[in-house]
């Protein structure tokens, strides 16, 4: 049964077919895809498809990835999740997207608190990565001020619109038993 997470102004939940009109609002929204490796969706079929790869990740035990549901709206602003899942060696990368009109509320430190919480708790992770655009500012900051620590930089990682950025790499780890 795939897991719901509360935290007090947020549930983490099931991503839906009924989702892909706010999936597609997400990610045909330069502001939000500036940064991910991703071209703008173009159709409401692309989102479709992305909410079934959500859904085959999890399927597959390959990763996990929450819709994020306001509470007192009940709307959908963005997601966040597991991706690369290697249980045999207890890692993981979390991702995450939130609507801009969401942004600086912080609904991304608190969904990112919980996951990372159930990373190391139910799924026994000992180590959680993410790779960011260096010049992603606020996700920089945010991934510092939540704990993780920056590695290190992976030169023209990835492209975006046709052109290769550096990435920053980061990660929290968990001490060994």
């Amino acid at each position: 049964m795939f897991p719901v997470l509360e935290t007090d102004r947020l549930t983490l939940r099931k991503i839906t077919d009924q989702d892909a009109k706010t999936i597609f609002a997400c990610f045909s929204n330069h502001e939000v895809t500036r940064y991910y490796g991703l071209e703008n969706m173009e159709s409401i079929e692309q989102a479709i498809s992305m909410v079934q790869t959500f859904s085959g990740l999890y399927q597959e035990n390959r990763g996990i990835r929450w819709g994020i549901e306001r509470k007192d709206t009940k709307e959908l602003i963005g997601t966040i999740g597991f991706h690369a899942l290697a249980q045999k060696h207890r890692r993981a990368e979390i991702g995450y997207e939130i609507i801009p009109a969401h942004w600086r509320n912080g609904f991304a430190s608190e969904a990112i608190s919980a996951v990372v919480s159930y990373g190391y708790a139910t799924l026994g992770l000992t180590r959680i990565g993410e790779v960011v655009f260096t010049e992603n500012e606020a996700s920089n900051r945010l991934l510092v001020k939540m704990g993780f620590q920056k590695e290190g930089v992976l030169r023209q990682y990835m492209y975006q619109d046709g052109i290769p950025y550096d990435t920053n790499v980061y990660s929290m780890v968990t001490s060994r038993e």
